[in-house]
């Protein structure tokens, strides 16, 4: 494994690619609603990273080892698809939950978040799952210093997660981000405390549990990209990006529309 701890200016790319990431999220938002089709929120994002912000969008195209190229600049995860949904006719409805996750490369690096909306009057256990699987990456958040695992951050997410009733899904995790829009290490959601990588000042990665409200087996449908639970269970993910710090972290996926941290996490990093 091979981890690229960042130099400051990286670290100051990063920033501005990540703040960039998040105000595509705050950008698309009052979009998000009942009629529109997940590839009109493709293209209204592709056109804002292009023509506004003057990014590059790293999902399209993006083509890793086994894959085919990937046709849209985001993803659009609706209900029980779990990740890499790919936008297209389907309209959203009141009821519907949808994560949509933006990767921007600006100056040859990458911000990488995602966040889910509620579609209308949803049900109590779509709206229970959202909040839950939020708190679930800030409960992973607050491990990251130096010295600690990678293992108590996946802990600390699994413990609250199944706690609640729901499970987390194992085949797919967070990841260093940087020059490359995948880098070690990976960051799993579940896991034992003081396992794993120990965490450095200057490590990036992203943490981005997906929780489902039934069991953890997923299938992948045939388009090869789009991820969904077995059991046809609602599925929700939030996504940072964090920066490990010399005395904690910094989460460098900002931006005023985001949601304010739980009340539970330490002031100094709301």
């Amino acid at each position: 494994m091979s981890i690229i701890l960042k130099t400051p200016d990286e670290i100051e790319k990063m920033r501005v690619a990540c703040r960039l990431a998040a105000e595509v999220l705050d950008y698309i938002t009052p979009f998000v609603k009942p009629g529109v089709t997940t590839g009109e929120l493709d293209t209204l994002c592709h056109d804002y990273m292009v023509n506004v912000q003057g990014c590059v969008p790293a999902p399209l195209n993006y083509a890793p080892s086994g894959y085919k190229p990937y046709p849209k600049s985001i993803c659009t995860s609706v209900n029980h698809q779990i990740c890499h949904g790919i936008p297209g006719e389907k309209q959203l409805r009141s009821g519907d939950i949808v994560n949509i996750d933006i990767t921007t490369i600006k100056d040859g690096y990458h911000g990488d978040t995602s966040r889910m909306f509620l579609i209308g009057e949803t049900s109590i256990q779509a709206r229970r799952l959202c909040d839950v699987t939020f708190e679930c990456l800030w409960k992973g958040i607050e491990q990251v210093r130096p010295g600690a695992s990678l293992g108590d951050i996946g802990h600390a997410i699994q413990q609250h997660a199944e706690g609640a009733g729901f499970s987390v899904v194992r085949e797919f995790c967070g990841h260093g981000v940087g020059a490359s829009f995948h880098e070690d290490p990976q960051v799993v959601h579940y896991g034992k405390p003081g396992t794993g990588v120990v965490l450095r000042p200057n490590m990036i990665f992203t943490i981005e549990p997906m929780i489902n409200a039934g069991k953890a087996a997923i299938r992948a449908l045939a388009d090869g990209w789009t991820v969904v639970t077995k059991d046809h269970s609602l599925s929700a993910q939030w996504e940072h990006t964090v920066l490990v710090t010399e005395t904690g972290y910094e989460i460098l996926t900002v931006s005023e529309g985001m949601r304010p941290a739980p009340d539970w996490v330490g002031p100094a990093n709301r």
